[in-house]
């Protein structure tokens, strides 16, 4: 009688790397074959389960394919992005949802290194001298979950952390034209809580003796929770305490989604397409795979391209001066960012100084040593293609400014200089929070323009919120929402540096 037996079969010519590769087929035998094996394939059998012992723990080599790198099959909340948004939205979830209806969450980032995020290539500056209210409350907000970090922040047997806040304030310079509407937002701030000091001319150079006065009209001075910290510190404090509290983070990139869409009907009589986004499709880096993940929401934190992955959901797709036809207008715009030397310059006590021509700087730590920078106008934006820094800039933009205020910077020394993007809201450089009114399950918090890291303590929580609750509650944050661009409703912020 013959029987069937399942044979190992050795591949001679493996692709890895002369490890030997094993394959199965199927074997009709006679009982004739079934005593001892030859003493050339006990010699491989003995090879293949020397391998096999190597797959175990420590070994580098395993016979089956990981998919530790692969995102969850399903997620709750997909969080498209991994800087301080993304994170800070994670973490607040986790802070204020009932334990036991916890969402899942996994947050996808393509750069872990984070060598181009916004985050980590900023100024780290925090200030509550802004003209819209809600950017005030924000700021203040800010302020206080910065002073009590490791209260939100702290995870046990962890070190804790210490952001490096510098509190030398912000000092907003006016010309004579400026001078009122420097005014008015000084009486906004006050009404908020804010601690501001206006300054005449004379009191500034009493204050700061090394600052050129003769064109200013009028100072703001922030006395309390004004200054900048380490952003890459921030980071990486948010991501500890979300991945510490059951947050999953994918290395990899959404490329897409799978949408279901459904005709409706406007109280007008208009037809309107309203979207589900059933999964988000992940691309794993230096690959070709996709994962699929399963979601109830997908929360756009994509900063400056968060424009693209809101067009693969269908937002703006439709016809133009539509609702479906209206684009997130959200673009990168790349800002540089210049450290130099002047061992003569402003001590201890330089703030982060805002000249009425739009350039500024600050102290970076000791010795000297100073950052700063002017946004350029929109005929001068310079290529997105790349991080690559315009020196010349420098030379010929920001350097005649920044001497003109402090005389001292004449004989200044450029030491380095970087690039990083903003998520630059063209509409009206503003952030927009919040569920987008026809992708019903995709929400936003994108589009800061500069000011994304020192509010992302409460549009994380102004999102979570939204998530849990289905409102805002520590905030209103509705103005700021998607539906403005489809009404051509500006917000108007007059302190955009």
């Amino acid at each position: 009688m013959s029987v069937y037996r399942r044979a190992w079969t050795l591949c001679k010519k493996s692709p890895y790397h002369g490890v030997p590769v094993w394959t199965q087929r199927g074997l009709r035998t006679s009982s004739a074959l079934l005593r001892d094996p030859p003493k050339s394939l006990t010699k491989e059998l003995d090879k293949f389960q020397e391998k096999l012992i190597e797959s175990l723990p420590n070994s580098k080599w395993s016979p089956l394919r990981s998919t530790r790198h692969l995102p969850p099959e399903h997620s709750d909340l997909v969080i498209v992005g991994g800087g301080v948004m993304a994170w800070s939205i994670a973490v607040w979830l986790r802070l204020i949802q009932e334990q036991r209806s916890t969402y899942s969450i996994v947050v996808v980032e393509r750069d872990p290194e984070y060598t181009q995020a916004s985050t980590v290539l900023s100024a780290g500056g925090i200030r509550q001298q802004f003209s819209r209210p809600e950017n005030i409350q924000m700021s203040i907000f800010g302020a206080h979950f910065l002073s009590n970090i490791n209260d939100y922040l702290g995870v046990m047997h962890e070190d804790p952390i210490d952001i490096q806040f510098n509190p030398s304030g912000y000092l907003f310079l006016s010309s004579e034209k400026g001078a009122e509407t420097l005014e008015q937002n000084y009486k906004t701030q006050r009404e908020l809580g804010a601690k501001v000091i206006l300054y005449s001319p004379e009191q500034l150079k009493k204050k700061f003796p090394w600052i050129n006065t003769q064109d200013v009209a009028l100072a703001s001075y922030g006395l309390e929770n004004e200054g900048w910290f380490d952003p890459w510190i921030f980071l990486n404090a948010l991501k500890r305490k979300a991945l510490s509290m059951g947050v999953k983070f994918c290395q990899g990139e959404v490329s897409g989604f799978d949408t279901v869409a459904q005709e409706l009907v406007t109280s007008k009589g208009d037809p309107v397409t309203v979207t589900t986004i059933k999964n988000a499709i992940v691309s794993m880096p230096h690959s070709l795979e996709n994962q699929p993940v399963e979601c109830s929401a997908v929360i756009n934190a994509a900063g400056a391209w968060s424009a693209k992955v809101a067009e693969m959901a269908g937002v703006g797709q439709g016809s133009p001066n539509t609702a479906e036809g209206t684009k997130l207008p959200v673009e990168p715009r790349k800002r540089y960012i210049y450290m130099f030397n002047s061992p003569d310059g402003p001590g201890m006590d330089c703030p982060m100084l805002i000249d009425s021509s739009g350039a500024y700087f600050r102290r970076e730590g000791f010795g000297g040593n100073y950052i700063g920078g002017l946004s350029p106008s929109e005929e001068e934006e310079p290529d997105i293609s790349n991080l690559d820094v315009d020196h010349n800039y420098f030379q010929e933009k920001v350097w005649p400014l920044l001497a003109h205020r402090v005389p001292v910077f004449e004989s200044l020394k450029v030491k380095s200089a970087w690039a990083g993007f903003y998520d630059y809201n063209t509409f009206d450089q503003n952030g927009v929070i919040g569920i987008h009114p026809l992708v019903h399950n995709m929400y936003f918090a994108c589009g800061f323009s500069g000011h994304g890291l020192q509010h992302a303590p409460a549009v994380g929580r102004a999102v979570a919120e939204l998530l849990i609750a289905g409102d805002f509650k520590a905030i209103n944050l509705k103005p700021f929402g998607f539906k403005r661009f489809i009404s051509n409703s500006p917000i108007q912020e007059r302190n955009i540096v």
